[in-house]
Formats: C-alpha cells, structure tokens, sequence
C-alpha cells in the first residue's frame, strides 16, 4: 500500500511543502478521504449504539408513562374514598348523635384536607421512584446519591425537627378531626374561635379580638366547646331560712317559660333542670339549675337565666344573699359602732392622765459657783 504523499503526487498534486527555514508551518487542509473517513467511523458507532439508544429511549417512555397512570389512578382512588367517606357521614345526620357531632362544612373541610395531604404524598412518592428509574437508566450509580440524600435528610431532621413535630401533628389533627374552622377551643397555651387550620399552625381568635398563632406541635391537649352539646349551669344563693319548696316551684316556672319562648326554645337542647341543693351552709344555701344547651351559647343562656331569676325571685319576696336586699334586714342589722370601744382620755395629749403618765425629764446639774 503505497503512502500519502506517493498518491498525492501521482494524482498531480504538490507534495506538502517542507518547513521553512523560518520555523512557521501551515494547518494541514483535511482531504476528501479523510472526511470520508471521519463519517464512516461515525456511521459505524451510531450503527453500533443505535440499539441501545432506542432500548433506553424506550425504557424511559415506559417508566414515565406508567407513573402517570399509576399517579392519575391513585389520586382517583384516594378522590372516591374521600366521597366514600363523605356520603358515609351523610348517611348519620338523620341520627340524634349524627347531628350533634356532624357538621356539613366541618366535614367538607375535613375531606378537602385529607384527600390534598394523601394526593400530595402519592404524588411525590410515585413521581420520586419514577426520577430514579430514569436516573438508573442512564447507567447513573445511586449509592452516592441515596447516601447523601440519607445524610441530608438526618441532618434536616435534627435542625428542622420542630418542624416536622408540627406538620406530623396537624396530620393527625385533621385526620382526627379534632376540631375546625369556627370551633371555639382551649388549646391550654390559648383559647378562642378557630378561623385557620394548619398543617403547622393553628390561628385563633381571642374573646379581646387578637389572633394567636399555636403551632401544632406545642399543643398538649385540645378542649373543644363547639362538639356536641354544652352546660349552663346557674348557682342560686338564699338565705337559710327561706322556703325549699317555694324556691323550687319559682325556679321551675322560670325554666317552663324559657323553654317556650323564642330563641330560646332553640338554643336548649335540654329541660332547664333545678338539681337541688348544691351547698348548705350556716346563713345560706345553694340550689344548683342546669340545662344541655347548643354548643357555644351556654354563657347566653346563664344570663338570661340569672336575669329571669332574679326578677322571678323579686316578685316572691325570696331574698337573695350577696347584700343588703330590703330596709327590713338593713334595720335588724347590728350596729357596726356598737363593738367600738370609748374614747380615752389618754389619747388627749392636754389631759392630766397623759402629763402624769408622761416620764419625767432630765434635769441638768447647776453649774459651780465662780
């Protein structure tokens, strides 16, 4: 096989010129066979690896594919269990107990909360071993990478784990439905309406009109004064010698006629009941009334209780202790001089029993005779 340079000049062409003398040298022009060359070897390592380029072009098709689909199927999935879940409840509102503890928005806003969190969750771990299948593909080593990711991971647990105490503990808030939008609770750091839920904090609204901001984690104990049914409960105090039955008999007329007057009749959810006598002492005694009320109006009715009472009580002359309550028993009241003792005359300074009680000064000695 005869050279290059030997082809070159048997073609007619000049061989490649000699270096100068000068030391400059020009760039070498590719020839034809050289292109020629250069494009074979490439047609031949594209002939070689086109295979493998269309299995992994393949593969990643199917991985994406099939995650989203499996993403779109799940999040349906979770949608009808949420439905599920709602019609269930729907199902025990024509209970006594469904309407006492289900609220239609309560539990709208409930759904919508847990389906958001469980999509969430779905989605990133679906989409998440999706990115590394596709990642594998590419022949990319995922030791180095999971293990900095564990590392990164502890290391975010430590520093952010308040955080994450929170979110955990809103999660369970809401999937226990302990309480929601409009709720009044006692969260133990503060008390007031619920007009935000959080999966990290939880604001509420003061009876002084300040929002506090709890954060789930902090919450050690939550008490819930809209669920169910709430207390009123009214303390009457008399005297001693006023008639049991008499009390009774007012304070029961009082409680029929709240109990058909309106809105009120609405509000209570129970019979105003007269318990009976919660203390007796030596001058007074206690008659304890209580009724089951709609949550969160419980200190409504105390006071139109108390004020029903009192006036009730003013008609039938039953006096009620705490004060002076007529001009007869302000009369029969001792009179608070009476235990005060005399004046002295040693409190007058001028008096003879204060200057011969009074000690006797010291005299000075004379002075010596000149």
């Amino acid at each position: 096989m005869s050279s290059l340079p030997a082809v070159l000049l048997a073609a007619g062409a000049s061989p490649t010129p000699s270096p100068s003398p000068s030391g400059s040298t020009e760039p070498a022009v590719p020839s034809l066979q050289d292109a020629q060359q250069s494009a074979t070897n490439a047609a031949s390592w594209v002939e070689q690896n086109w295979s493998t380029w269309l299995a992994m072009g393949l593969q990643i098709l199917l991985v994406v594919v099939v995650a989203v689909a499996l993403r779109a199927v799940v999040r349906r999935a979770i949608t009808k269990l949420i439905d599920r879940m709602g019609r269930t409840a729907e199902a025990v509102d024509g209970t006594a107990l469904g309407g006492l503890l289900v609220n239609a928005e309560r539990r709208r806003q409930r759904s919508a909360a847990i389906g958001s969190v469980l999509r969430s969750v779905a989605s990133f771990l679906i989409m998440g071993t999706a990115a590394l299948m596709v990642l594998s593909t590419f022949r990319i080593n995922l030791a180095p990478l999971l293990a900095s990711a564990g590392v990164a991971g502890v290391a975010i647990g430590f520093g952010a784990r308040n955080l994450v105490t929170d979110f955990l503990s809103g999660v369970f808030m809401i999937l226990e439905d302990q309480y929601g939008v409009g709720d009044v609770v006692d969260a133990g750091v503060a008390t007031g309406e619920v007009i935000e839920v959080g999966l990290r904090v939880t604001k509420l609204r003061g009876a002084a009109g300040e929002i506090w901001y709890v954060r789930n984690g902090e919450v050690k104990r939550i008490g819930n004064l809209s669920q169910g049914w709430a207390t009123a409960g009214v303390d009457v105090t008399v005297r001693a010698s006023e008639d049991l039955d008499r009390v009774k008999a007012t304070l029961d007329d009082v409680a029929e006629h709240l109990s058909k007057e309106e809105p009120w009749n609405e509000l209570l959810w129970g019979p105003v009941e007269v318990l009976g006598l919660d203390s007796v002492l030596i001058d007074s005694m206690v008659v304890r009334v209580s009724a089951k009320t709609m949550p969160g109006k419980a200190l409504t009715v105390e006071r139109e209780l108390r004020w029903r009472i009192k006036r009730a009580f003013d008609r039938a002359s039953i006096r009620i202790m705490g004060g002076a309550t007529s001009v007869e028993d302000a009369e029969d009241a001792p009179d608070p001089t009476a235990s005060v003792a005399a004046p002295s005359v040693y409190a007058n300074a001028d008096s003879a029993q204060s200057a011969a009680t009074a000690p006797i000064a010291a005299q000075r000695p004379a002075p010596p005779a000149k």
